[in-house]
Order: structure tokens, then C-alpha cells, then sequence
């Protein structure tokens, strides 16, 4: 007798861990920890831990749906002007709201080929700079990108020294110092702080 084990492909995502952060002294904001762990050959990473805040998660539902005219997408958790991130049950609410849209996005095969969408989730490159590798603007591919940002070997690869060595050494290439994705490895930090306006958490 041959036993023939048929692999079900699956995709875990948990949207957890919800932060607030600084960004100055009048503006903060809440990001969220995006863990994915999957079989699927659709991922050039099988786990990965990237944060992302809400407007982020806006971006992400735009491009998407300009992309696939023809799906009807799910919707984000709605933004309310009584949102209140020291609120534990409104951030909860907002963290279920956007898990169950990421659910609900990694369960169509069309949604599942866009590479803004695989950027967004395993890289903490910014909505500008995921545009730019999309349209092939970068040295680095998509895969790379990932790849690159996965050999950190750390969960959040956001620390001040690195930061600023992150700085330094992006300094040498303009096209670079804006993607993270510079000469060494500590330039990627720069990818993980949110571009500095915020008009929402």
C-alpha cells in the first residue's frame, strides 16, 4: 500500500500586539504586529512579524482594489472620529476588524499575486517605497526585498543606534536611504518608521 499525504496549503495571519507610538510631541499613533506563518508557494518567506498601522492598511485596500476591479474587496475596520487609542476596547475592535481583513484578502488567488500585497507583509518598506519596487524603480526586487528584511533575525528591527548607523551609511546611495534596503543590513531599520505626517491613527 502507498500512502500518498496530500499537504492542505494554509496561511495563518494574526493581527496582535497593537502599540502606541510617538511621532512627535502633539501626534501618536497605534501600530499593529502582522504575524504570517504558511505552507503556501505563494510566500517567498513561510514566517514573518512586520507592524503596520491603520492608514497603512488603507493604502493596502486602495491599491488592491484599483488592481482587481472586478472583486469586491472586504471592507477595513470604519474610521471613526471617536476613536480613542487609550481606549482598550476600541483598539481591540480595530485589531479584529483588520485581522479579519487580511483573513478575508489571503483567501483570494487573485489578491494573493500582488506583490504590494506580499510587501506589505513581510517587509516594513513604506507604501512609497513598496510602489517603487512594484514598478521595478529599485535594485531590489520583491523576493529580495523580503529576503533582506527577513535576515534581521529579529522581530523589530527599529532600534535608535541602528537608526542613525542606518543613516549614515544609506548616505552614500540616494536610491537607497529612502527604500531601507541600503548597503548593510542596519539600513533596513530606516524602512520601519511611519513617513512622519499623520492624519490618522
Amino acid at each position: 500500500l502507498i500512502f500518498i499525504m496530500h499537504l492542505q496549503e494554509f496561511v495563518t495571519v494574526l493581527v496582535r500586539d497593537p502599540r502606541i507610538q510617538k511621532e512627535d510631541s502633539w501626534h501618536s499613533y497605534i501600530d499593529y504586529e502582522i504575524f504570517i506563518h504558511t505552507n503556501s508557494i505563494c510566500f517567498t518567506r513561510k514566517t514573518s512579524c512586520v507592524r503596520r498601522r491603520y492608514r497603512e492598511f488603507v493604502w493596502l485596500r486602495q491599491r488592491l482594489q484599483s488592481n482587481a476591479v472586478l472583486i469586491q474587496l472586504p471592507e477595513l475596520p470604519s474610521r471613526t472620529p471617536f476613536f480613542n487609542m487609550n481606549n482598550p476596547n476600541h483598539v481591540d475592535h480595530r485589531r479584529q476588524g483588520l485581522q479579519e481583513f487580511l483573513e478575508k484578502i489571503l483567501q483570494d488567488a487573485l489578491l494573493l499575486s500582488d506583490s504590494r500585497l506580499h510587501l506589505f507583509l513581510q517587509t516594513q518598506l513604506s507604501p512609497e517605497d513598496m510602489e517603487a519596487c512594484v514598478s521595478g524603480q529599485t535594485k531590489y526586487s520583491v523576493a529580495d526585498a523580503i529576503l533582506s528584511f527577513a535576515s534581521l533575525n529579529r522581530r523589530f528591527p527599529v532600534e535608535d543606534e541602528e537608526e542613525k548607523k542606518g543613516k549614515n551609511d544609506a548616505d552614500s546611495d540616494s536610491e537607497s536611504s529612502s527604500s531601507g534596503l541600503g548597503p548593510s543590513d542596519d539600513s533596513i531599520s530606516c524602512g520601519c518608521k511611519a513617513s512622519p505626517a499623520s492624519e490618522e491613527s
